[in-house]
């Protein structure tokens, strides 16, 4: 089970990281292929890509042609030079060869419409996860599609790494999570684009006597059970985050509040793996954060509303991030219930913020302001709606 005070922390870091770069930014149209060369730990890199971000202090955002995006202090910048070269992100195939000449040895590569599968545990289980993370793909854009929300295909293909085992796992992920490697079974990176997990199969919790690990027909019986629901809704919310901010409902490294993002992705993560498209119970009320919400709402504090909108601090924070996160879930779901038209308003708005750039409170409050209106007034409405569904 995903822990949120950790997946938190992971953000925050995120955040730190950009922060190097002079918050006043802008960006820079594409041209040719930007060639950077940047000096880390006295070793010299070079890296061509597509520059998004051009600093004040001289600092780049550069993305480059995996998908990774790199964030280039003044202090490290070397040089950085232009050629005439078309910008072109890497095919699947060539994608896949990286993948494999960056990852351990021993990984394949399972390819889907979508999706990239680097994995080193069984075939089938890399199938199961294809098959998963497209069913997830499709309703995702479906819904917003329907909702009016245009989405455009990820440039990017959708790449996701699946170790064997936790320990294997663990390892990898070390230099990215630090001690959070051990508690958190699968995170999507926002500076890689990449998902990475391990074969949930393995879990001996989550296995009965005489669970066979074979076909992905016995893999889905295995994990549509109750008590692994909570453990593929994890792998579910990370997916969610991917195809956010791959398909423009989001972009990577621009302010989206966590209440809206992480909302969106505990929307998202009800599936119904024991319905034939994996789908049936998509949108469904969510049992395991409605219940955290009813245990706040006994003691939710007036201003409420407010601080989970201004900034992030309630998810960064280990004692609250969990009401927060049920709190993110439940206005989610009442304002796409409730507010279709001006919450699909506000995620354009969202869609369109620029990287690099951290709103201040007061301008979050605006903005959520513009599109909602007053938020005590909302607040009212909001618990009115929720009581109900609470009873």
């Amino acid at each position: 089970m995903r822990c949120p005070p950790l997946r938190v922390r992971r953000l925050l870091a995120r955040r730190l990281i950009v922060a190097v770069l002079c918050v006043a930014s802008v960006a820079v149209p594409a041209r040719g292929i930007d060639r950077v060369v940047l000096r880390k730990d006295q070793r010299e890199q070079q890296v061509a890509g597509r520059v998004l971000v051009t600093a004040e202090d001289g600092g780049l955002l550069l993305i480059s042609a995996d998908g990774v995006l790199w964030t280039v202090p003044p202090e490290e910048l070397v040089s950085h030079d232009e050629d005439d070269v078309k910008f072109k992100p890497l095919s699947p195939a060539a994608l896949a060869a990286r993948l494999t000449d960056e990852l351990p040895a021993g990984f394949d590569i399972h390819t889907t419409k979508h999706y990239l599968i680097a994995y080193n545990t069984s075939k089938a289980y890399a199938q199961w996860c294809g098959a998963l993370f497209e069913r997830l793909y499709g309703a995702f854009t479906n819904y917003w599609t329907r909702q009016g929300f245009t989405l455009h295909a990820p440039e990017f293909p959708l790449v996701a790494v699946v170790f064997a085992d936790q320990e294997s796992y663990g390892r990898f992920s070390q230099a990215e999570l630090g001690d959070a490697a051990g508690s958190i079974i699968g995170y999507y990176s926002l500076a890689s684009n990449r998902m990475t997990m391990y074969d949930l199969t393995g879990v001996q919790t989550l296995r009965a006597p005489g669970d066979r690990r074979g076909s992905p027909a016995e893999i889905n019986q295995m994990l549509s059970r109750p008590d692994a629901e909570r453990t593929v809704a994890t792998i579910i919310h990370e997916a969610t985050h991917q195809i956010a901010f791959n398909c423009g409902l989001q972009t990577r490294y621009a302010d989206i509040p966590l209440w809206i993002s992480e909302g969106i992705a505990v929307y998202f993560e009800t599936p119904d793996l024991s319905s034939r498209n994996g789908w049936g119970n998509f949108g469904a009320i969510n049992l395991m954060r409605l219940t955290a919400f009813r245990e706040f709402f006994e003691r939710r504090p007036a201003d409420s509303l407010r601080t989970l909108i201004a900034d992030d601090a309630r998810f960064r924070d280990p004692k609250l991030a969990i009401d927060a996160y049920a709190e993110a879930w439940a206005l989610n779901y009442f304002l796409i219930h409730q507010k279709p038209k001006q919450y699909r308003a506000y995620l354009q708005m969202l869609a369109e913020k620029k990287q690099l750039i951290w709103d201040e409170p007061a301008t979050r409050l605006a903005e959520f302001t513009a599109a909602f209106g007053d938020p005590a007034t909302l607040d009212t409405e909001f618990q009115r709606y929720m009581g109900k569904l609470l009873r």
